[in-house]
């Protein structure tokens, strides 16, 4: 509605000015781009980060936001003639994008900061690139426990009988609880454990004498532990937990000394991009310390630009472990129901 408004607003000005021979008194209007990307991350791109981009880049915003797997449907739907031309979403979504060829390959050359990220960040030769890390740790109810949870292995510790929230390996997150399952029950590093399925069901399966739920909806599970119902989530966002604490919420959340976890988010051009050279540059301010600083306070998460100060108290993105998204892209619909038969 607003870029339709704007527009109609524009035509009647145009025709104003043209009435009455005064053309020198319309101004030119900012170039638009469309953005899409996470619904939960508009409160904090609105009020912090687009006020800079847009007076940067002399540019305004309209930005789509909604879930990751929604924006993939839009950019298939409009393949042949796109909307978006900068799209934000997760590593696993973007797999298909690229597959499909509805994202195209960035370059240094047109982007400067593609070449200054962690190891890792950029994906297949430039099709997309983390802009930030939120990490994933033990998220725990500061009422219940006066000291963090240090090691994945306190999930399973009986004292914690009817305690323990994890989540349903059908939400991306759900996949924490099963990594740490199969380093524990098999000894290995998380790189090479995550391929131990196997042993990850059967180490999962033992942690139901501590489960007091296991959840689809996130909101409701960070209720319990704000409650004091629940103890400890195994494994949360940083993005989720921190902000809740940031508003004043009797939790924390705690990187355990076996390792914690990342959630890449990815940024990536739209094949055909309307806004052509403006998605460059919106692309280079998302990976550039400027914007990642403004994240890393705001949303509470890692920056992957090595020339961005991490805060006080922030993991080492390089410390963090990303799994094999196309590993579980191929097996993730199996091992769900899989789970829906071993965990009820």
């Amino acid at each position: 509605m607003h870029s339709f408004s704007r527009r109609s607003l524009l035509k009647t000005g145009a025709a104003f000015a043209a009435t009455f021979a005064a053309p020198a008194l319309v101004r030119a209007a900012p170039k638009e781009i469309v953005i899409g990307g996470p619904a939960g991350a508009a409160k904090y791109f609105n009020s912090d980060l687009f006020p800079v981009l847009e007076k940067k880049l002399d540019c305004k915003v309209l930005y789509e936001g909604t879930n990751s797997l929604t924006n993939l449907q839009k950019m298939q739907a409009d393949k042949a003639s796109p909307k978006i031309s900068v799209v934000i979403m997760d590593d696993p979504v973007m797999l298909p994008a690229s597959a499909e060829g509805l994202i195209t390959k960035m370059s240094a050359s047109s982007i400067p900061n593609l070449g200054k990220l962690v190891d890792g960040s950029v994906h297949q030769d430039g099709m997309w690139a983390n802009y930030q890390k939120p990490w994933v740790g033990i998220a725990y109810s500061t009422k219940r426990m006066k000291t963090a949870p240090t090691s994945w292995a306190e999930l399973w510790d009986a004292k914690y009988d009817s305690k323990i929230v994890i989540p349903s390996l059908s939400n991306t997150e759900g996949f924490w609880a099963l990594l740490a399952a199969a380093h524990l029950e098999t000894g290995k590093p998380f790189k090479e454990a995550q391929y131990e399925i196997d042993a990850a069901f059967k180490k999962v399966k033992s942690l139901k004498a501590n489960l007091l739920n296991v959840y689809t909806n996130a909101p409701q599970a960070i209720n319990l532990l704000e409650q004091g119902e629940a103890w400890m989530i195994g494994g949360q966002f940083s993005a989720y937990t921190l902000i809740r604490k940031a508003d004043g919420s009797p939790v924390d959340l705690a990187v355990p000394k076996d390792g914690g976890f990342s959630m890449p988010s990815g940024i990536a051009k739209v094949t055909g991009a309307p806004a052509g050279d403006l998605a460059d540059a919106v692309i280079d301010f998302y990976l550039s310390p400027e914007a990642q600083s403004i994240l890393a306070k705001t949303a509470f998460i890692a920056p992957t630009n090595q020339a961005t100060p991490l805060p006080s108290g922030y993991p080492d993105p390089a410390t963090l472990f990303a799994p094999d998204w196309a590993f579980i892209a191929k097996n993730r619909a199996g091992w769900v129901d899989r789970w829906s038969k071993e965990m009820t």
